[in-house]
């Protein structure tokens, strides 16, 4: 049984520690357990509860009326709630709940059911990414282990390889001479490619020529994929490589290493939001993943 403080609550939750005490006490909707040492902690079917009281009051419900509600009247007003938003709530709490659990099961089963009604992009754009955002924050705070970050980051990935294997892509080496090849490549150190997965997907879905580096990819590889192909567009996503005090340079080298080649480079992510564009028509920044991904699939 894993435990939680009322912090780890807030942090997975949004709903603030003193308000989840004031419901504890006037509506009796949580039963804290202490410990030999008498501090007070909460279980993993105390965080789903309170997920799904979270839910219906955003959905309208008063808490005096949740507090009436047993377990199984609770899934069924969430089930019957005609609200797209709060049905995406209550799936992105479900993903929670199967990272916390290790319930790979569960994954598919949200994964799936989104999948059966949107299209591969608004699926990651509704559910997945929001997901992982909120996974950040629940990891910088504590409120996850290395074990449950990695569980589902894996599970996300998978399911990415998975969906793009079913879009047949023709053999880079047959590509035209007048198309453009796009590689996905993350720098030397940088390992966060779930977002560059997802752009990868896309563009095989598109019918885009592709090839995927993958993470922590040495400069002199990007050189032999340029002497092989030519016409290339370089695709990367960067939260944490190069670091802060090396962009510049490793910018700096890319516009001397492709001075003379018929290459891009295209570049989003945290490291480079305070770089300033360089005055090379090589190189094109975007300010997000999504806006990245409507101008290369445009």
């Amino acid at each position: 049984m894993q435990q939680f403080s009322i912090k780890d609550l807030e942090n997975f939750t949004g709903i603030k520690a003193h308000t989840i005490r004031a419901w504890e006490q006037r509506y009796d909707l949580l039963t804290p357990k202490r410990t030999d040492t008498n501090i007070r902690f909460y279980t993993d079917a105390d965080l789903k509860l309170l997920l799904n009281i979270g839910l219906l009051n955003k959905l309208g419900y008063k808490i005096s009326k949740i507090s009436e509600m047993s377990d199984k009247e609770m899934q069924a007003a969430i089930a019957e709630a005609n609200n797209p938003e709060g049905q995406e709530a209550h799936y992105l709490n479900m993903l929670k709940l199967a990272m916390l659990n290790y319930d790979e099961a569960l994954f598919h089963q949200i994964a799936d059911h989104f999948l059966a009604q949107y299209s591969i992009r608004e699926t990651f754009g509704r559910l997945f990414l929001p997901f992982m955002q909120h996974v950040g924050v629940l990891w910088l705070t504590s409120a996850i282990c290395p074990a449950q970050e990695h569980f589902i980051s894996n599970l996300i990935r998978q399911k990415l390889f998975s969906l793009t294997d079913n879009f047949k892509n023709t053999d880079a080496s047959e590509a035209n001479t007048d198309e453009r090849l796009f590689v996905m490549f993350l720098p030397e150190q940088e390992i966060h490619d779930i977002s560059l997965l997802l752009i990868h997907l896309l563009l095989r879905e598109a019918g885009k020529k592709t090839i995927f580096l993958g993470q922590s990819v040495p400069f002199e590889d990007l050189m032999q994929v340029e002497k092989k192909f030519k016409k290339v567009n370089f695709v990367s996503t960067c939260t944490t490589h190069p670091s802060t005090n090396e962009v510049e340079q490793y910018l700096q080298r890319i516009k001397l290493t492709f001075a003379k080649s018929d290459c891009q480079f295209h570049f989003t992510g945290p490291v480079f939001t305070d770089v300033s564009s360089p005055d090379d028509q090589r190189m094109v920044f975007y300010m997000n993943a999504n806006v990245m991904m409507d101008e290369l699939l445009g």
